[in-house]
């Protein structure tokens, strides 16, 4: 065996993608980046700001100062901001001196429907994990290990392909063998694109990708409505008018009709609401972009792909609508990108074919391994073998398909080795 032949095995056996070791569903990832982002903006924000209104309600104490009459005693002041805080009822008097009453209590429920909202962003998230989250993981599983299996059956087949070289004293007749073989279609393996063929007549997937969304922009609407709401409706009211004429106290002549009293923690839940609408408010057109992203084709992991024999979903023209579950499954391809080994392999293949001298000539990574390993993929012709014989150099673009000479057999040979009588 010559050193060409064996550093041309030693090449391809590198080629080759070792084993993975260990589960790959550990470390797939089934939730695209900025829908991480999303759920984890919306979750923790409430979270973090209620934490803080906590934090001051138990730094502070008390949250009301009411000014009580300068006769009260210090335990009838506690009493009042206690009965106060307990009721947060504004009186108002209108011109005839008629009372009407208006409720404040959703500034007290006000860091308890944080929690609520930060549990109800969560629940786009729980249903996806729960109804799509399994399925497109044994999609993702199969997908990837079939596209690195097709990178690796491509190696083996040139590997092949150069022990056949090796054996065959005919090079014509190799060559007519290797192109029956092409227009037999048996480099090719159909499984993975036909499954993903598939995948687009199937909307599982994508149906509940969209309906997690639109549950998220849904929420996001109604939770700056609510917050909308406050502002409108009591988060304009740091001072009110409170009665404690109730009970015992209801004909107790020294006890004012209304004592005024004022929210001290008014400015901290301003802040808190403004600052958690206005972050929604800013999610919802990622939220939407998120969704509108399916009506068009990410097609830069297929155009890599192409490179694998039989993988010809876009030459061919075989996408059609793009909402489905193919789109998806492309998605998330992207997100796991690190997990396909073979990725990077091929996508130096395609950057090497762009700087070759005829990548029209290499369509798939058997053919650009079968230059690598030293083996030409043109037909030899009748003119050029007449050529050879007589000594006179073939024409450029005749070329045998065989094994290139090393750097001691050009120096024996002369300018245009490779063929015999060149020397």
């Amino acid at each position: 065996m010559s050193i060409a032949h064996t550093a041309a095995e030693y090449m391809l056996s590198d080629a080759l993608l070792p084993d993975p070791n260990g589960s790959r569903a550990k470390g797939l990832r089934l939730e695209l980046p900025s829908d991480r982002v999303v759920k984890f903006v919306t979750v923790g924000l409430p979270l973090f700001l209620v934490s803080l209104a906590f934090a001051r309600e138990f730094s502070m104490g008390t949250q009301i100062s009411c000014f009580s009459p300068a006769n009260f005693t210090g335990k009838q002041s506690a009493y009042v901001d206690t009965s106060c805080w307990d009721s947060l009822i504004h009186y108002e008097f209108d011109a005839a001196g008629n009372t009407t009453a208006k409720s404040l209590w959703t500034l007290k429920a006000f860091p308890y429907s944080l929690l609520l909202i930060a549990v109800a962003m969560y629940l786009p998230s729980l249903l996806w994990r729960y109804s799509a989250a399994p399925a497109l993981n044994s999609d993702l599983l199969f997908i990837i290990d079939e596209l690195d299996k097709s990178y690796n059956r491509s190696i083996r087949l040139v590997q092949h392909m150069v022990k056949v070289r090796q054996a065959s004293t005919d090079a014509r007749l190799f060559w007519e063998e290797f192109e029956k073989a092409r227009r037999e279609r048996y480099f090719e393996f159909p499984l993975l694109e036909r499954y993903l063929a598939c995948k687009q007549r199937s909307h599982s997937l994508v149906g509940a990708y969209l309906l997690r969304n639109l549950l998220l922009l849904l929420l996001i609407a109604a939770t700056c409505l609510y917050l909308g709401f406050l502002h409108l409706r009591v988060f304009f009211q740091d001072e009110f008018s409170c009665s404690i004429k109730t009970g015992l106290l209801r004909d107790e002549p020294q006890v004012p009709d209304v004592i005024p009293c004022k929210l001290v923690f008014f400015s901290v839940f301003q802040l808190i609401s403004l600052s958690n609408g206005g972050v929604y408010v800013l999610l919802a057109p990622v939220v939407i972009y998120n969704m509108l992203q399916l009506l068009q084709w990410d097609k830069r992991l297929l155009s890599i792909y192409e490179m694998l024999p039989a993988f010809d979903l876009l030459s061919r023209k075989m996408l059609t609508c793009p909402v489905n579950d193919l789109n998806i499954i492309l998605l998330f391809l992207q997100a796991n990108i690190s997990e396909l080994k073979s990725f990077s392999r091929l996508n130096a293949v395609c950057a090497l074919r762009e700087v070759t001298s005829s990548p029209q000539n290499i369509d798939t990574v058997v053919d650009f391994m079968t230059l690598l390993a030293g083996l030409e993929t043109s037909k030899p012709k009748h003119q050029a073998c007449a050529a050879g014989a007589e000594g006179n150099p073939p024409a450029p673009s005749s070329e045998i398909l065989e094994m290139k000479p090393t750097g001691e057999a050009k120096r024996n040979t002369g300018p245009k080795p490779g063929l015999p009588g060149s020397a």
